[in-house]
């Protein structure tokens, strides 16, 4: 081929991630001719390990305005793009291509195989039947324009790859090692976009609590956490909590670090578990009375598995002062009510947060008011859409972030 005469794609995505393999797949059904750039040899790295390799596919919240609630500032920004593809239509996608789905607690939604690697296949699929030409091993350097719209992309390699329109996915800056590492952020700067710079938004907490490591490995699945910060109670959430080798991680925590990450500017931050939500204090008197006295031969570390998981013991009783060798009937009302009072909120002081290569997401990206959502256009660059993590939005873990790909990288392959 004449060198002067390079070969124009209709649509080009940047970025192999989940919102970038719906967006080429959209448009390629649609017939147009899709070159997807990934600079990672292999597509979806971070999707395969969403969820712990599970890949929380989506929230099964089938109301769309509750569940733009969950998205803040962002929501009134979103109803355009949902209104077009929303959750029951993400679940007719995978379900309708073979891949069976799944609800747990909170509402996520997981494929049946528990596999990440399901989801990939559908994506993959997808693209293949509709002849994307993937460019691997391909890292991008930038954007060429030419008045108000975008000529082409540079490959590190100097090679450029012209198109009618761009699609960005280049996602944020949560876990580096899977390539995702804000490229976009510069090169959108570069061209004038208005970008707020990212910070970590859902992390595991690092706590200082020795009782809290000897824990490692044991799960919650309907925990109670308290932010504490000067004796005031800053913000309680419940669901899932993990005990790691650093401090504690899990729905719970993630869905509290960026209001955690908040208050550290301003001093320390206490955590309090409530052990019990389902009982208030005059309840979980009730109980351990009735306890004590079905157990009345027992040391109390014997009894309390009935009440509370066995890992949770020698800490519950150093916490409150009691001894476990203690027999049941020798307990005296002081140090119940100090066993209730531990309980109902065991004390975990914050050490910090994990920092962005451990973040689950990360907000921050292109300030929302420079996208028109119908379509996912940037309002500078009519050919070209922003899609996915590389937009400013915050939300909750639980099947929020995947959605947002979806339903954007649906959007702007459909308008591209």
């Amino acid at each position: 081929m004449d060198q002067k005469e390079p070969t124009i794609w209709d649509v080009a995505v940047i970025g192999g991630g989940p919102a970038g393999m719906m967006a080429a797949g959209r448009a390629a059904e649609l017939g147009k001719r899709v070159i997807l750039i990934e600079k990672n040899k292999k597509l979806g790295e971070k999707l395969l390990i969403t969820g712990g390799g599970r890949c929380n596919v989506t929230n099964a919240e089938l109301d769309t305005r509750t569940l733009l609630a969950k998205f803040k500032d962002a929501e009134q920004f979103l109803f355009s793009a949902f209104a077009q593809w929303n959750v029951q239509e993400t679940l007719d996608f995978f379900n309708g291509r073979g891949m069976e789905t799944k609800i747990e607690a909170e509402k996520r939604v997981f494929p049946v195989s528990n596999k990440s690697q399901s989801v990939w296949d559908v994506l993959v699929e997808y693209m293949k039947k509709g002849d994307v030409t993937i460019l691997s091993n391909s890292p991008v350097s930038g954007f060429v324009t030419e008045k108000d719209s975008i000529k082409s992309v540079t490959l590190t390699n100097g090679k450029e790859i012209h198109a009618k329109s761009f699609i960005l996915a280049t996602g944020g800056t949560s876990r580096p090692e899977t390539g995702s590492t804000g490229d976009g952020f510069g090169w959108l700067r570069t061209i004038g976009h208005t970008v707020t710079e990212p910070t970590a938004a859902l992390v595991p907490v690092s706590v200082k609590d020795e009782w809290v490591k000897k824990l490692q490995g044991i799960s919650l699945p309907t925990a109670k956490l308290t932010a504490f910060q000067n004796g005031e109670k800053q913000e309680v959430r419940k669901g899932k909590m993990l005990f790691t080798h650093f401090g504690i991680s899990g729905p719970a925590v993630l869905n509290m670090s960026s209001s955690i990450s908040e208050l550290l500017k301003y001093g320390d931050v206490t955590l309090e578990l409530d052990l019990l939500p389902t009982h208030d204090h005059a309840q979980l008197n009730t109980a351990l009375q009735d306890l004590f006295k079905e157990e009345t031969n027992k040391k109390l570390k014997n009894a309390l598995p009935k009440l509370i998981p066995s890992a949770f013991i020698p800490a519950v009783c150093e916490l409150a002062k009691v001894d476990g060798e203690t027999f049941c009937n020798e307990v005296s009302r002081e140090a119940r009510m100090r066993l209730i009072d531990t309980l109902k909120g065991m004390e975990m002081h914050v050490k910090g947060l994990l920092g962005m290569d451990k973040a689950i997401i990360a907000s921050g990206g292109v300030a929302l008011n420079e996208v028109d959502f119908k379509t996912m256009r940037s309002k500078r660059y009519p050919n070209l859409h922003l899609i996915g993590d590389v937009l400013d939005i915050d939300r909750p873990s639980g099947g929020y972030s995947l959605q947002l790909c979806w339903t954007t990288g649906r959007v702007a392959g459909e308008a591209a």
